[in-house]
């Protein structure tokens, strides 16, 4: 059984979107379920608001001690790898996914070896918009942390204006990619407010967090 869930993404990939609903997510099952915000690029999701919602709800948000804990600076704590070896916390990871961030799973690798690898992916941005970036992505990253990732994730949006018709383009493209890579699509993020999809791949809904800059 998976322990430790790792979600890497390039920027306005949506990745902390997706990490803070798995968390949740898992909490529905796990009594013990911690998070923690390594991308070492952009530290969004230490906003205070987004940690007493989470905490609120049961997740602990593993943070830097003290007076840093709302710093919105690049810090990685000997606590992170606590949990991800605590056997009685499922625990997720928000990572960097440029190549400057990725390397904080290679950091960290000692402690992954029972841990699943999302690469997230949102067509609607540049470099990851056809087969070829999604590839091009996944190769480099791969390459600089060397790691392998367990899933592709259908995160393809246009923040408020996300459609069902904006996921179902974006499953076509992954799904393409998908079939080059070998590496199976884990779901497909559908937000609340889209009432419907009929996705091909399955549905992970997700409520919203972050503004998201497009």
């Amino acid at each position: 059984m998976t322990k430790n869930f790792v979600f890497v993404g390039l920027f306005g990939s949506g990745k902390t979107e997706v990490a803070i609903n798995y968390a949740l997510f898992l909490r529905e099952t796990y009594e013990k379920v911690a998070i923690a915000d390594v991308d070492t690029i952009s530290p969004y999701f230490r906003t205070r608001d987004v940690v007493d919602e989470l905490e609120n709800s049961g997740v602990k948000v593993i943070t830097p001690p003290g007076a840093l804990k709302y710093a919105d600076l690049p810090i990685v704590t000997g606590a992170v790898a606590g949990y991800l070896s605590n056997p009685d916390y499922k625990t997720v990871l928000d990572v960097g996914g440029e190549e400057n961030g990725i390397v904080v799973v290679g950091y960290l690798k000692p402690y992954l070896e029972n841990a699943e690898i999302s690469l997230v992916i949102n067509t609607k941005r540049p470099f990851t918009s056809t087969v070829d970036g999604i590839v091009k992505t996944y190769e480099q990253l791969s390459k600089v942390a060397n790691i392998k990732i367990s899933y592709l994730i259908n995160n393809t949006n246009l923040s408020y204006e996300t459609t069902s018709d904006v996921v179902l383009e974006g499953e076509d493209i992954i799904a393409k990619a998908s079939e080059i890579l070998n590496i199976p699509v884990k779901f497909s993020v559908v937000p609340d407010f889209v009432k419907t999809c009929e996705c091909r791949f399955p549905v992970f809904k997700i409520k919203r967090f972050m503004k998201m800059e497009l």
